[in-house]
């Protein structure tokens, strides 16, 4: 039989989950990345609860437990640069004991893209540009790409991001799913002129922070600006120096060396600029096309489980779709199954409640009270949230066959 085939927009981490568990159920895949290639280094991200059991049994927790950043010490300062207290990081060995781990973005994208690389179509430097689902649902997806290559594909799955264009072709407008928490940051690298060595440093004043991260002995360190703003600056979102100016004005006479920071990031040519929200929609899928990831329910930054629900959403989107004979009934399980998770998830963060950013004087002094009482930072060893869903079977071979065949009407 003709295997189905599929293509997956978005090659960070979803795009490559999703490619590599449909490759094990016998689907044809490709996926397209608007990028050149895969971005190095990166920000760190978390990996937490049930996420952690679907990168053992794709064989790249290993690997990952050698890139964990294992930060020794987090340093907490207030407005004036004064030290409200210094926290040793969780005692070696204690984050892989309780199946957390930190990496660099980049090291996620890397383990995720050689474990699938050689199996499945990467089309790198490429979008889509239409999608033409036949009428009345009908068995293909007529893609245009922006290269001005045409394909056809059985289905189609969206994995590029919080700002996903596929979403926006076949739902709609961003606004309408998009709900703001109330901050807006940026984040980049800068030389690391601090002496910093696996080590967290954070200002806060109310409604402001400014964090350094070394992740280990590099000369550069990654740098956050993080503000508060009732209403979404959405007008600098696609504007390079409007984040800049916005930015800057915000952290205007801030002490300790949050100066220092600004000027970095008028220089850095790696600004990422965003804003903390999440996505939330009625349905993620439509006829032969279907979201995961970022590009179905964002968490937000706020939450840490942006690439853990990443990850755990392709494992059951992959599952669903070899587990069951046409694409409608499995996009309806992966939601039936998923959205309880997702919406524990979500509700980890509020508007304007993140713990480590207060928004008041008295919200800012109540979090520099809880961290003075730490002998270490919590490992986080219960987090029902995290750990909400469990997992199916892991398969060693396809279901049954049925993946291998077209989708059925």
């Amino acid at each position: 039989m003709t295997p189905t085939k599929v293509l997956i927009s978005g090659a960070s981490i979803a795009g490559p989950t999703l490619a590599y568990w449909l490759h094990r159920y016998g689907f044809a895949v490709t996926v397209v990345e608007k990028a050149d290639a895969l971005r190095a280094g990166g920000y760190p991200i978390d990996i937490r609860g049930t996420a952690i059991e679907v990168v053992r049994r794709m064989g790249i927790l290993p690997r990952l437990r050698d890139a964990h950043i294992d930060a020794r010490r987090y340093t907490f300062l207030n407005s004036d640069g004064r030290q409200v207290t210094s926290v040793p990081g969780t005692v070696a060995g204690d984050g892989i004991r309780s199946q957390d781990l930190e990496v660099r973005r980049g090291d996620l994208a890397d383990a995720l893209y050689a474990s699938i690389r050689d199996d499945v179509e990467f089309l790198f430097g490429d979008a889509i540009d239409t999608l033409d689902q036949s009428p009345h649902d009908g068995p293909d997806v007529e893609v245009s790409f922006r290269s001005g290559r045409r394909r056809t594909f059985d289905l189609v799955i969206g994995a590029d991001g919080m700002h996903s264009q596929t979403r926006r072709t076949v739902f709609g407008a961003e606004e309408q799913f998009h709900r703001y928490l109330g901050y807006c940051f940026a984040l980049f690298t800068m030389p690391n002129t601090f002496g910093l060595s696996r080590e967290l440093m954070m200002w806060n004043s109310p409604g402001r922070a400014a964090a350094l991260y070394a992740v280990g002995g590099h000369d550069a360190v990654h740098a956050f600006l993080t503000l508060h703003r009732p209403q979404p600056p959405v007008d600098a979102l696609r504007n390079p120096a409007a984040q800049r100016e916005l930015v800057a004005a915000a952290f205007s006479g801030a002490g300790w060396e949050v100066p220092a920071l600004v000027d970095a990031m008028g220089d850095a040519t790696d600004l990422f600029f965003d804003l903390a929200g999440q996505i939330r929609m009625p349905r993620w899928s439509s006829g032969r096309v279907a979201l995961v990831g970022d590009a179905a329910y964002a968490p937000s930054f706020l939450t840490g489980q942006g690439s853990s629900l990443a990850l755990v959403g392709a494992y059951m989107l992959a599952d669903a779709l070899a587990a069951h004979p046409d694409h409608s009934s499995a996009f309806a399980a992966y939601a039936r199954t998923v959205r309880p998770f997702v919406s524990a998830n979500q509700a980890l963060v509020d508007n304007g409640a993140a713990t480590l950013f207060p928004t008041t004087v008295r919200a800012l002094e109540q979090r520099n009270t809880m961290l003075r009482g730490l002998d270490t930072m919590p490992a986080a060893t219960s987090r029902p949230a995290h750990s909400a869903l469990t997992l199916p079977r892991s398969p060693a071979l396809p279901y049954s066959g049925r993946a291998r065949a077209r989708p059925v009407r």
